[in-house]
């Protein structure tokens, strides 16, 4: 039964009753395949050609394979949650329709406003990322250009406003073309992964992976005051580098690699056959992108010592190309970049996707003005992903990125949380539901990813709990201010929720 005021919940059956309005109707173009490109596009990134190299150099040794493995558990507990939710409830919005459906509308806002960290500053920072490296491949092809200019006494980044302007077009256009020109770019830098790994083994020294666990070297990894983990912070417990406490804060770390496989579940409602689909998109991108990240690491503290990867003292990071440089292989240099900003198109693009969803499910619901939902003659939501372009166009634009990322990823564990719980409680107020897929042994699947999460949450910077706390006291006063009383469940009147039969579900 739906509840009143804040916890009044939007039934499953008018969750998907209202994807049939005319106006705010998505065409389902997608298919099993689509997903998982898009799952693959979204996940690799700049990550895996740099982060890799440095993680092992700096905190796991060879074991930063390992590392991955653990992380990847991790992702899919959450993963498992995800498929059942999307098979359960096929509509757009993901996390934030699926908490509507659990534990009422003010906690459905909450995970809507949680998710612009995960998706539109996410899509921001790395947007402003792939800038810097469109200037490096531009140098090496013998383009000197800078990719920011000075107007009016401030600095442009017009690399990264170029590219937002092309991917919203493209989204605006339709979702089966994005996915269409995802599938060529996400090729193109699995390509290069792959020759990096093939390119590498060659060049691998097996006595490179003794010790496979470094032994711990006293130190810190927690930084002091609020730059230290909350988990830090808490307990006194400072952080190591190498043993089994640097292998663990290396897993922590290298999660954050695997964000956005969630995105897949943004885009049930424009799916065929969502039931099974989405499960499938989710858990093939996840092993896909697992496979890969392992194999990398593998050649890259075979290739070379991993305290030679290590971050030097004027700052300067480890890369995949500082391997193959070391054993003369300069050219893959160029490679790794052209990857890595191939890598890093798919990603934005991705990320913009996922936001344009989430906000398009909160304005059908009347969270957000309603006008921002209708969707055009191409069946996408062209306004607000023309609201979403600008924004983070002017985010990326004219704003720096730092610490973004530890914003993007303490969002996306807190959605991951209350995803796996959802499970639970939609499992025991609703087991009538049809699910096309199930997670196994439950309830001890969901508690592990619940279990899971909040330790990495432990670990990120007690600033970013800060910054966190601080941004979602702010949707705490715009949900009050105007969503709760523009609510479309309200308007309706929590007795007029139509009732469909299970059976009856599209």
């Amino acid at each position: 039964m739906p509840g009143n005021g804040l916890w009044r919940t939007k039934s499953v059956e008018q969750s998907i009753a209202d994807t049939d309005e005319p106006d705010t109707r998505l065409r389902k173009d997608l298919t099993a395949w689509d997903l998982t490109v898009f799952g693959v596009a979204v996940v690799i990134g700049a990550g895996i050609f740099t982060l890799t190299a440095s993680t092992a150099g700096n905190l796991a040794g060879p074991s930063v394979s390992l590392a991955f493995v653990l992380a990847a558990v991790a992702c899919a507990l959450a993963a498992l949650c995800y498929a059942e939710f999307a098979s359960t409830v096929p509509v757009a919005g993901s996390a934030y329709t699926f908490s509507y459906a659990t534990f009422g509308e003010f906690a459905a806002w909450i995970i809507g406003w949680d998710l612009v960290l995960e998706f539109a500053v996410g899509a921001a920072a790395v947007a402003k990322g792939w800038s810097l490296y469109l200037q490096t491949v531009l140098e090496q092809f013998g383009v000197a250009v800078r990719t920011t200019a000075p107007v009016a006494g401030v600095d442009v980044d017009w690399g990264s406003l170029l590219l937002i302007a092309v991917l919203t077009t493209l989204l605006v256009i339709g979702t089966k073309l994005s996915s269409r020109v995802s599938a060529v770019i996400t090729a193109v830098k699995v390509a290069v992964v792959l020759l990096v790994v093939v390119l590498g083994i060659a060049y691998i020294n097996t006595a490179n992976y003794h010790p496979f666990i470094p032994p711990a070297e006293s130190g810190g990894t927690a930084g002091s005051g609020l730059e230290q983990s909350l988990f830090s912070l808490l307990t006194g417990f400072g952080g190591s580098t190498y043993g089994v406490l640097g292998l663990l804060a290396a897993a922590s770390l290298v999660f954050f690699a695997f964000i956005g496989f969630d995105v897949v579940a943004t885009t049930a409602e424009e799916t065929r056959d969502p039931q099974r689909a989405v499960p499938r998109g989710i858990l093939a991108s996840l092993a896909i992108v697992t496979v890969l990240y392992v194999a990398v690491s593998l050649v890259i503290t075979g290739m070379l010592p991993y305290d030679q990867l290590r971050t030097q003292p004027d700052g300067t990071r480890a890369t995949l190309a500082t391997a193959f440089s070391a054993n003369g292989v300069d050219w893959a240099a160029t490679v790794i970049s052209v990857g890595a900003l191939a890598g890093l198109t798919t990603v934005v693009m991705v990320l913009m996707l996922g936001q344009s969803r989430v906000l398009f499910a909160m304005s059908r619901d009347g969270l957000l003005p309603r006008g921002l939902a209708r969707t055009g003659k191409r069946g996408t939501p062209f306004r607000i992903t023309v609201v979403i372009g600008v924004l983070v166009a002017v985010a990326a634009g004219f704003f720096p990125a730092s610490r973004l990322e530890e914003m993007v990823n303490v969002g996306t564990l807190f959605a991951f949380i209350l995803v796996s719980a959802g499970v639970l409680v939609l499992r025991k107020t609703r087991p009538d539901l049809p699910r096309g897929f199930r997670v196994p042994l439950v309830p001890l699947v969901p508690v592990l990813a619940i279990l899971a999460c909040l330790w990495l949450m432990l670990n990120l910077t007690a600033l970013t709990w800060v910054r966190f706390l601080v941004w979602m006291a702010l949707g705490v006063v715009v949900y009050f201010a105007y969503s709760r009383r523009h609510s479309a469940l309200a308007r309706r009147g929590t007795t007029a929720v139509p009732v469909v039969k299970h059976d009856e579900i599209p």
